[in-house]
């Protein structure tokens, strides 16, 4: 093994355990909220305030990696999420864990904001590159999954405050090895301008666009909170493209924005982690409160998601990019996926899970590993490399807000169709699947209108990256 895979593992270990992190907690809300006395009300926040610091601060990291180096952002990052976790687990009370997984979002933001960018640095090659990325991307796709099993064993083996005990030696462990193995680098400098105004516009607009996104899963589209953060994040939003185009030095240049295939596997990306990360919510509530499974069997049926990933996002998906570009694997990925939704969407009260709901995991598995390294790969292709930590960060803006975007949408939409049924008489749980049909069936429209855009918006031939000679790259090379 060269150092720069090496490298590449230390860095998909560090996405994977922010990732887990993201799920993991799901498993444990009942505990949580039993042990520390957590209102109702207030239970959701134990996740919403590490989306909100996560999602906010994914740009604002991603320059920063620009600017000072990426590994010493990524290992700022790691050391601060590793911390944080240590004092949710020490929480006694519901604010104390609050204020803390705010900080573990802090954290995890900076480490992921990077990740990406230090991928592209490391292997210049475009086969490299592509099987490289097709690891990476593996992490995220699989993680999700593998965090509900995880928090589901662990929580009931030895606790809730297990779940962030264990990042604890993980972290230890992936500060060790990106200190031996992760390639430093000095960045641009700081000198070359930190937008701060615009800093600070862009985060506290996109913290007010995920307040509002969770709020609306919680209060409804049209409450009157829900409506204000949402006029809020448009305020600050639009005053941050005005201040980008008169700063001297911008935080989100616009030079990024007219690179059209960047812009538009970004806009692929949104829409396509909009549709799979709200099958995974959808899917886990509809396994337990329609079909009667235990959480640890749906859990465990989710498994077979994350091993047909792994077959193909890191047996396939490398080789088929290099050999017919990320474009072609796109739309092949997208265009499984669209069956893949209806299947649900066509899911039965009394459905039986080998022949109704284990053909679908299939489907999103095999989907998953070809889209999701495809997309990556053409959110970073036409990045300058002095801008691979911007393009990451905006990446992972793109998925952060995508998915929260896309659950409060689809969960929304679940609900009102339930409540509708049931005000015209229709039992409970029957009320409850066509729902849960109605939120599938929107996903699949999500899923299609990424097609189209992907058919219409990216180049063909994309996705066969040229070699990119960053700081990172060459020093990579001649560690490797």
């Amino acid at each position: 093994m060269t150092n720069r895979w090496a490298a590449l593992l230390v860095l998909c270990a560090g996405s994977l355990m922010i990732i887990l992190d993201g799920s993991i907690v799901a498993v444990a809300l009942p505990a949580i909220q039993r042990d520390l006395g957590f209102a109702a009300a207030d239970l959701p926040w134990v996740v919403n305030a590490y989306l909100v610091a996560f999602g906010g601060l994914l740009l604002l990291a991603g320059r920063l990696g620009d600017l000072a180096g990426r590994r010493r952002v990524f290992l700022a990052g790691v050391a601060l999420f590793t911390l944080a976790s240590v004092a949710c687990a020490l929480a006694g009370d519901p604010t104390t864990l609050v204020v803390a997984r705010f900080l573990q979002g802090v954290g995890g933001a900076l480490t992921t904001a990077v990740g990406l960018g230090m991928v592209v640095g490391l292997f210049p090659a475009p086969a490299e590159r592509a099987r490289a990325i097709a690891v990476f991307s593996f992490t995220g796709a699989a993680g999700a999954t593998l965090g509900l099993l995880t928090g589901g064993f662990l929580t009931e083996l030895a606790g809730w405050p297990a779940i962030f005990l264990i990042n604890l030696p993980i972290g230890l462990l992936i500060v060790g090895g990106a200190m031996r193995w992760v390639p430093a680098d000095s960045g641009i400098g700081l000198r070359a301008g930190l937008d701060l105004p615009g800093a600070a516009l862009v985060t506290a607009g996109l913290m007010a666009t995920v307040v509002a996104i969770v709020g609306a899963g919680e209060h409804g589209w049209t409450s009157p909170r829900t409506l204000a953060a949402a006029l809020l994040a448009g305020a600050l939003l639009g005053a941050f493209a005005l201040r980008q185009a008169v700063a001297a030095t911008p935080l989100l240049p616009p030079r990024v924005l007219r690179t059209p295939d960047l812009v538009a596997a970004n806009l692929v990306q949104f829409l396509t982690i909009a549709a799979f990360f709200g099958f995974q919510f959808l899917l886990a509530l509809e396994l337990q409160l329609v079909l009667g499974l235990a959480p640890a069997a749906t859990g465990l049926a989710f498994l077979p998601t994350p091993v047909v990933i792994a077959v193909v996002s890191l047996g396939l998906a490398g080789r088929l990019i290099a050999r017919f570009g990320a474009r072609a694997v796109l739309l092949t990925g997208l265009a499984l996926a669209v069956p893949g939704f209806l299947l649900l969407a066509r899911l039965p009260v009394d459905g039986d899970y080998p022949t109704d709901v284990l053909p679908a995991i299939l489907v999103f598995g095999l989907a998953g590993g070809l889209t999701l390294p495809a997309v990556t790969t053409l959110a970073m292709a036409g990045a300058d490399p002095a801008d691979a930590g911007l393009a990451s960060g905006l990446a992972n803006t793109t998925q952060q807000v995508g998915g929260a975007l896309g659950l409060a949408a689809l969960a929304t939409l679940a609900a009102h169709r339930t409540d509708v049924l049931g005000a015209a008489g229709r039992a409970g749980t029957d009320a409850l699947a066509a729902g849960y049909r109605a939120a599938f069936a929107a996903a699949a429209a999500l899923v299609t209108a990424a097609l189209l855009v992907a058919v219409v918006a990216l180049r063909r031939g994309q996705g066969r990256v040229e070699p990119v000679h960053s700081t990172v790259a060459s020093s990579s090379s001649a560690a490797g």
